[in-house]
């Protein structure tokens, strides 16, 4: 799968549908023919499955590899122009930009009425659509005319002006203060996960008050109060607070919701809102809105408000499948979940070159927990592996520990004892060094370790123990973590009750489920 920067434009091509690909034809010929040598190029580069430079030259007559770099770059330009002209009528952002560059035109030629006209216009539609940053461009624009010609176009323009000025760039101001905030606050949840102690939990809690303390929330525009929304989601997700998660996922949700023209210009942040209201509501464990807003988010993605692309199908199956998996979770159908797994491993391996490497884990932990929950644990300590093996163990911490931990269960089912021993002492190892190792965790390993050497007639009333530990830890707010990785209860449940478990998370599911 070609992934290197000089695969660019081997990546572009391959993104492009038969319409955009009908179409750049057509707008590539207008003044060349089929023998032009870029329109080869693209021939050659969309017939082949992978990326090869020698293939390429084979291919082409009368190219030489010297020649090669310049053709891609000029290639690559032209596609990048007959995907925007496709995409005018279809995106607020190119359309406002395209207005900007016809009044910089009519503004070099001197018709400075024209260039002002086009601006007003543009103006109010981004005004409309909330688009801070190009109302801020806009008005700069216009102050640069007023001050090179004296329009009189009406009485107090200069005063005017520098009023939408001052509301514009206080409003932009707070637009980058939250944006900011909302993406350093993800930032550390990819990074670290939820916070594990009183130190991380008044770290985090300083660093957002601090935040928030300069910001004047009575007058924000629609972006501002966005993001503000966004980053509450994300500091109540690190903190644990997730009934406050849900809340604030569901006014981001409704904020959109309340403005359809805003989500037809910007479906991303809305699919985005949605995907975190149902992972809020998963997490408290409310399964009857979660199936409703599931119901909600599909109909999104088989009738969008705007013409779909790739980001919106790439974003949208890996939003819908985890929504998909955690109603499994909930309801304890382990068994017909994993039906829906050879469908999703098909579309990691389609979109392979699209998903970032955080998506990829989390798949590969909740397809692993959903295996294990059906009884099949080869499955399990496979999918775990992808985990484990991974290069970089910082990227999400808490699942690389979780994934270990799930292992050595799966391994202890499976009766593989000795390898437990040694794979218990390198689970402490890797949570030491990751600095993770919680009450939960160890609890939970120092059971493992001496499962092995403990007789049958002791084996229940170990895990009677480590049952009534856990029990007290869940109640405490910073080990809280551990249990929504891994419903270890549940585990322990079923070896006591002799039964499945998904048979014990079924029998709990329906005790909570209303009649």
């Amino acid at each position: 799968m070609a992934n290197q920067p000089n695969d660019y434009l081997f990546q572009l091509i391959r993104s492009l549908g038969k319409a955009e690909k009908r179409s750049f034809k057509i707008y590539a010929m207008r003044n060349s023919s089929e023998e032009a040598k870029f329109i080869q190029l693209f021939d050659a580069i969309d017939k082949s499955k992978e990326y090869s430079e020698e293939h390429l030259i084979q291919k082409l007559d009368g190219i030489k590899k010297t020649q090669l770099s310049n053709l891609k770059a000029h290639l690559y330009r032209q596609l990048l122009t007959s995907i925007r002209l496709n995409y005018t009528n279809h995106n607020i952002d190119i359309q406002l930009r395209e207005q900007i560059d016809y009044a910089r035109i009519l503004y070099d030629k001197g018709l400075y009425k024209q260039s002002l006209k086009i601006l007003d216009k543009a103006k109010l539609i981004a005004y409309e659509h909330h688009r801070v940053p190009l109302s801020s461009e806009i008005l700069g624009f216009e102050k640069l005319i007023e001050s090179q010609y004296i329009t009189r176009t009406f009485d107090h323009r200069a005063d005017d002006l520098i009023e939408q000025t001052k509301k514009v760039l206080q409003s932009e101001k707070q637009y980058h203060q939250l944006s900011n905030l909302a993406l350093r606050l993800y930032s550390l949840y990819i990074k670290t996960g939820h916070v594990r102690n009183e130190a991380d939990y008044q770290r985090i809690y300083a660093f957002f008050e601090q935040a928030l303390s300069t910001l004047k929330t009575k007058k924000m525009g629609f972006y501002e109060q966005h993001y503000l929304h966004v980053s509450h989601a994300w500091y109540s997700l690190i903190v644990q607070d997730f009934l406050l998660q849900y809340r604030h996922a569901q006014k981001w949700v409704d904020h959109f919701r309340q403005h359809p023209n805003i989500l037809q210009a910007d479906p991303i942040w809305y699919l985005k809102g949605m995907h975190v209201l149902l992972e809020a509501l998963f997490i408290i464990g409310h399964y009857d809105r979660h199936e409703e807003e599931m119901k909600k988010l599909k109909e999104f993605l088989e009738h969008p408000p705007t013409r779909t692309n790739t980001n919106l199908e790439t974003l949208g199956w890996q939003y819908y499948y985890t929504s998909h998996i955690n109603h499994y979770f909930m309801n304890g159908e382990f068994k017909k979940g994993i039906n829906i797994i050879p469908k999703l491993s098909a579309q990691m391996q389609h979109w392979s070159h699209r998903i970032d490497s955080h998506q990829i884990l989390v798949f590969h932990y909740k397809i692993a927990c959903l295996y294990f929950g059906a009884g099949n644990l080869q499955k399990t300590i496979e999918h775990c592996a992808h985990i484990i093996q991974y290069p970089d163990p910082h990227l999400r911490e808490d699942l690389h520990c979780f994934a270990r931990i799930l292992t050595l269960i799966a391994q202890i089912e499976l009766g593989n004892e000795q390898l437990v021993q040694y794979q218990v002492r390198s689970t402490y190892r890797f949570l030491r060094r990751m600095n993770d190792l919680n009450s939960v965790q160890e609890e939970v390993l120092l059971f493992l370790r001496n499962l092995p050497q403990t007789n049958e007639d002791q084996i229940a009333r170990k895990f009677k123990k480590l049952h009534s530990k856990l029990i007290d830890l869940q109640k405490k707010p910073y080990q809280k973590r551990a249990f929504l990785y891994l419903d270890i209860i549940s585990w322990l449940d079923s070896k006591m009750q002799n039964t499945t478990i998904q048979e014990v998370i079924r029998a709990k599911f329906q005790q909570r489920k209303p009649h």
